[in-house]
């Protein structure tokens, strides 16, 4: 065994790994380096970051506008308690009103994308008093603290319940899942049920005082709704007088081609929470941005929310850069141009590939649902086999892409295809090359059923007047 073997098991041996049973965790992938949409282990072998790590790294690796700025500010205040106001996070908050939907401009600072989420939820029931039910949905992820797992639909939350650590007034309410519609249903006959259905639900349940979503869910699934289902959320909270958080963490900073998903719909939300892309991942830092009407409420009643680490000068350096070298690469028309492309070659790709049951996304945010029969639609695993020993579909496709050298993020049902912005056209179909070939252990347990994949993604534009 060599040194850095020996190494990787002792430190393996005195650490926790997240979200796993810690004898799966015996010796981890040792990375000693990255650069560009590659990452390097410690043999020097390379790898395409396909999922830009946990779908944050948007900027790919060592940009080097965002590390001056970080090294020039630990230079000069690495820290200060938030009490006190400082350079670096005066510009993050003037960078953040650059790209912010207009009327979002108030802004508390943390260090994830879960402690983004805590504050939102502190925030919205002590506005909205006596209200205090939040409505998430069942295909989703927001963190890993109290009330941030309490909202997350997916499995993590079940150990959260086992724990007794999560709080009580969240409901779910039916994801906008058009492969699998949870209402048997197919758009546009539907009338988006899945978002009437909220209506329902919040007048049914009564103390609602906000529901949250992901615009376009990020871990479970990569989820985008019908063209009418936000404008109709929106109405639906108006009506009923319930605030709507966004939860960007993983489609904000301009991966879905805006520099926030819900721009797509024309829908300003009352909050915005993110993290991940807003320092490139290169900080940990993370926004709860609100309107003005959640804002004016705080005036006079106290905002009894912080900690150690809020407005840290070193991780909010990070956003002004990120914020310029983004708008940047966006104004080159590469991205734009590449999403085009991985789209084209992804839905060419399922064509090929029996165990691909669903393509969907935008931008650079997409999802390959792996199924055993397309006409079915049966899965290889599901939802409970996720913390199981099971040895699941999904990941033993990663692992064959790993080893041909393509790092792809996988979930219990599907592929997360996320590169980082800076990716070229032959870049991704490199990593395509790659992805085929994996994918060749899911068409051999794959049924031969004669029906094509499906494009839940390619809506009708949506009705007028």
């Amino acid at each position: 065994m060599t040194d850095a073997a020996k190494r990787v098991q002792e430190y393996a041996a005195h650490s926790f790994h997240t979200w796993s049973r810690q004898k799966g965790w015996k010796a981890p992938l040792l990375v000693n380096d990255a650069e560009g949409i590659y990452f390097y282990d410690h043999t020097g072998k390379a790898y395409i970051d396909f999922s830009s790590q946990l779908m944050c790294s948007n900027l790919g690796h060592k940009n080097k506008a965002v590390i001056e700025a970080i090294v020039k500010q630990a230079e000069k205040l690495p820290y200060i308690v938030p009490s006190f106001a400082n350079e670096a996070t005066m510009a993050a908050v003037e960078a953040l009103r650059t790209v912010m939907p207009e009327g979002l401009d108030r802004f508390f600072f943390s260090t994830s994308g879960t402690e983004a989420n805590e504050a939102a939820v502190k925030m919205v029931r002590q506005a909205c008093a006596p209200a205090y039910k939040v409505i998430s949905r069942y295909k989703s992820y927001h963190g890993s603290t109290a009330a941030s797992i309490s909202l997350t639909g997916d499995p993590r939350r079940w150990y959260a319940e086992q724990a007794r650590v999560t709080v009580p007034g969240v409901c779910f309410a039916p994801d906008s899942y058009c492969y699998r519609c949870p209402f048997g249903l197919a758009y546009p006959q539907c009338g988006v049920q899945c978002a009437a259905y909220l209506d329902y639900m919040i007048r049914e349940e009564g103390n609602v005082a906000a529901v949250i979503v992901e615009p376009i869910v990020g871990t479970n699934g990569r989820l985008i709704p019908p063209p009418e289902y936000y404008p109709m959320l929106r109405r639906i909270c108006d009506a009923n007088r319930v605030l709507l958080v966004a939860d960007e963490v993983m489609s904000g900073w301009f991966r879905t081609g805006t520099a926030f998903a819900m721009e797509h719909w024309g829908v300003v939300p009352d909050f915005i929470t993110t993290a991940k892309g807003a320092s490139a991942a290169y900080t940990p830092v993370a926004v709860t941005a609100t309107s003005q009407k959640v804002a004016e409420f705080f005036e006079e009643e106290v905002f009894c929310h912080g900690h150690t680490y809020a407005f840290h000068p070193l991780s909010a350096a990070a956003i002004p850069a990120a914020v310029g070298e983004l708008k940047k690469l966006m104004a080159s028309g590469l991205p734009q141009r590449v999403a085009a492309h991985l789209k084209r070659r992804l839905y060419e790709l399922s064509e090929r590939h029996l165990s691909v049951g669903d393509v969907r996304g935008i931008g650079h945010f997409w999802a390959l649902e792996l199924v055993k029969d397309r006409r079915s639609r049966e899965p290889f695993d599901v939802k409970a086999d996720k913390f199981s020993a099971k040895a699941l579909m999904t990941g033993r496709v990663a692992a064959e892409a790993m080893r041909r050298g393509v790092y792809i993020s996988p979930w219990y049902d599907t592929l997360v295809i996320a590169p980082p912005l800076i990716i070229t056209e032959a870049q991704v179909d490199e990593a395509l090359a790659a992805l085929e070939a994996a994918l060749e252990i899911a068409d051999r347990e794959a049924v031969d059923s004669g029906a094509p994949a499906c494009h839940s993604t390619e809506y009708p534009a949506p009705p007028t007047g």
